[in-house]
């Protein structure tokens, strides 16, 4: 009876210890698997969202008597102000008198979550400070121009057009180059979320559109130099 008991009880022992491997060989897996949606990262497309619709009644406000060509052209540029002033002007106070990792409140938190995916916007690194700062600064005043041009169909519209959307595409280029020359230690991409959410399309953006207003202004001005060819020509044959 008293072996039969004391195998019984070494069975049961050794069924529990194997349980308990499982248990934490599961665990285990569970933590080492690439990241979802958390609650931060949720909160923050939430705020993402609230930028477009911003941008959205802002066109719909100062945009309805224009094309519909130059609406979805406005409401990029109002998305696009916004996200530098209230988005990337935040960061730049936050990096300039600090960094990310040391401030508070929501902004931080919300740069915080981005910095899962390139963590060279948790420390202040230099060139993303420099960048950024030249977004905040002269993206955001000519984005301010060329949606008063547009709405006003002022004679140097494309002109800031152009420099806007090459300045844009520098900004991405030199967001991303630097780090790709040395093999891109700085960027997460074991998640689904960090590599085509917060890389692909949250950066992508900023290049497909500027090229996008690049072939506008083009074909715009391809015009307008037929038409004044074709006026000149006019006024010599009369």
């Amino acid at each position: 009876m008293g072996g039969e008991r004391w195998r019984s009880l070494r069975h049961h022992s050794t069924f529990t210890q194997f349980s308990l491997s499982r248990v934490l060989h599961v665990l285990t897996m569970d933590s080492a698997a690439p990241p979802g949606l958390s609650l931060v990262s949720v909160l923050s497309l939430l705020a993402c969202s609230f930028q477009v619709l911003a941008a959205v009644l802002l066109t719909h406000r100062y945009g309805g008597q224009s094309s519909v060509r130059d609406r979805w052209i406005l409401l990029w540029l109002f998305y696009d102000v916004i996200v530098h002033l209230t988005l990337e002007g935040p960061f730049v106070y936050m990096s300039v008198f600090g960094t990310v990792q040391t401030s508070e409140g929501p902004l931080a938190e919300l740069w915080r979550e981005y910095s899962q995916a390139d963590s060279r916007w948790l420390v202040s690194d230099p060139t993303i400070v420099s960048i950024e700062i030249l977004t905040v600064v002269l993206d955001s005043l000519l984005a301010l121009l060329l949606i008063y041009a547009v709405l006003n169909d002022k004679y140097y519209r494309h002109f800031l057009q152009i420099t806007l959307s090459v300045c844009e595409l520098y900004g991405g280029w030199m967001t991303f180059c630097p780090d790709w020359l040395i093999g891109s230690p700085h960027l997460n991409t074991s998640s689904w979320l960090y590599l085509w959410v917060y890389l692909v399309f949250f950066n992508g953006v900023w290049v497909v559109v500027p090229v996008l207003l690049l072939v506008q202004s083009w074909f715009s001005l391809k015009s307008l130099h037929t038409l004044g060819t074709d006026n000149d020509i006019n006024r010599k044959r009369k």
